[in-house]
């Protein structure tokens, strides 16, 4: 009997996110991957250029993060975080609050992107809850994406993600991104905000807005917002799962702020892509709001995994690297890259907009919308056709590699690009 391949068994049982299934074509099946390639069932490699939705940063099996994975399941494996503890969640921890913003002091383990969300959320409605005080409304960004569980989802403001359920979600009221000549109107809008409505937390993706097309918006402007809700005793929630761990050219995009956030969310690139993990931290003032005699004040959310051994030695193994010299010479000579070409492109007829920050490279493309059934899939079919794995949000093609990522490839990523330019 013929042995079927891996995308026709894939079919029978398997349901895969955003995916249309009446539509789309069948998955590619990846058997191997290694630094910053990956490779088909058929041998066909392909350059992940955008680091699996920016995860694997130290790129694919890395051998020190997974010396630190082997290592640790040996010794221990996994035990509940409620009533016990153990030494890689202490150590990362230790790590952690050494690099993140100094008003950070503790940290609460969560499983992914949207549930460190859902943890921030709670613990800002429930910091006020616990003052005997009740606050409703959260404010966001227009267009911002925090995730797909119901808080994440209720904080993000993509109606594709979110249309069903607009009937069912938490009360956000949204505001644009700050930029140099929108900001007094900004500010007055959220001003507005504040006094009409009785807010519990203000949640953004600091400088840089990921699912809505790597939109960069104004650091001042972003504190003078923060600066704003805090004057109100609002909290701020900084979104870090995509920005962190070296992205934006900082450690963590917050730092670049004067007026800190009192709430932080990792995910992604904390683990390097190796185990799902995620991390709500915040500041000592919110956590001491949690501190009582009365015991229903305590924060009664968890998660199974939460804390899980073998993740935080994967954290800490990532920790290591991204300190490390290489890793901080391949982050610049990204950027450095990113801005050449960049500088090569910015006045094709095609492009609206070309931008660059850190390690990300966002590419707005202008072409006639109607000569295409669905420009974001035919463009990424025509990268893996070159043998480059971008996904394109709308019509925004953007570049966030593995800082391990070789020059010969980073320049492959960008000749595919300028072929797309020229057969589009």
């Amino acid at each position: 009997m013929a042995v079927e391949n891996l995308s026709t068994r894939d079919k029978k049982y398997l349901w895969h996110p955003l995916t249309q299934h009446k539509l789309n074509k069948p998955q590619l099946p990846i058997v191997k991957a290694k630094g910053a390639l990956l490779f088909d069932e058929d041998g066909n490699e392909y350059i992940d250029g955008i680091a699996s939705w920016y995860t694997t940063m130290y790129g694919h099996g890395n051998d020190q993060i997974i010396a630190a994975m082997t290592k640790q399941m040996q010794k221990l494996d996994f035990v509940m975080f409620s009533g016990l503890t153990h030494e890689p969640a202490i150590e990362l921890s230790e790590q952690l609050i050494n690099i993140l913003p100094d008003n950070q002091a503790k940290l609460f383990f969560n499983d992914n992107g949207s549930t460190a969300i859902d943890a921030a959320i709670k613990m800002a409605f429930q910091y006020f809850h616990n003052d005997g005080k009740k606050r409703d409304t959260l404010i966001a960004f227009e267009d911002g994406f925090h995730g797909d569980t119901f808080g994440a989802m209720s904080a993000s403001g993509l109606s594709s993600y979110n249309g069903p359920f607009e009937d069912f979600l938490l009360k956000v009221v949204r505001i644009p991104v700050p930029q140099e000549n929108n900001l007094e109107l900004v500010k007055k809008q959220l001003t507005n905000i504040l006094s009409e409505n009785s807010c519990a937390a203000f949640i953004f993706e600091p400088l840089v807005q990921g699912a809505a097309g790597m939109k960069f918006h104004s650091a001042q402007g972003l504190d003078e917002l923060i600066q704003l809700c805090q004057t109100h005793d609002v909290l701020c929630i900084a979104d870090e799962i995509m920005t962190g761990f070296g992205k934006t050219g900082t450690d963590f995009a917050s730092e670049v702020l004067v007026n800190k956030p009192d709430i932080i969310c990792l995910s992604k690139a904390l683990t390097a892509g190796m185990f799902p993990l995620s991390i709500t931290s915040c500041s000592q003032k919110l956590y001491d709001r949690f501190l009582s005699d009365e015991v229903h004040k305590g924060f009664f959310h968890a998660h199974t995994f939460s804390a899980h051994p073998i993740g935080c030695a994967a954290a800490l193994a990532g920790i290591s690297l991204l300190n490390s010299s290489e890793i901080k010479e391949r982050r610049q000579y990204i950027e450095k890259e990113h801005n050449v070409f960049a500088a090569e492109v910015k006045n094709h007829e095609k492009i609206a907009e070309v931008r660059v920050k850190g390690v990300i490279l966002a590419i707005d493309l202008q072409l006639k919308m109607e000569r295409y059934g669905n420009l974001r899939d035919e463009l990424y079919q025509f990268f893996l056709n070159s043998g480059v794995l971008l996904r394109p949000l709308g019509n925004t093609v953007y570049v966030l590699p593995p800082y391990v990522i070789t020059n010969i490839q980073l320049q492959k990523i960008y000749a595919a690009i300028k072929k797309a330019l020229d057969t589009f």
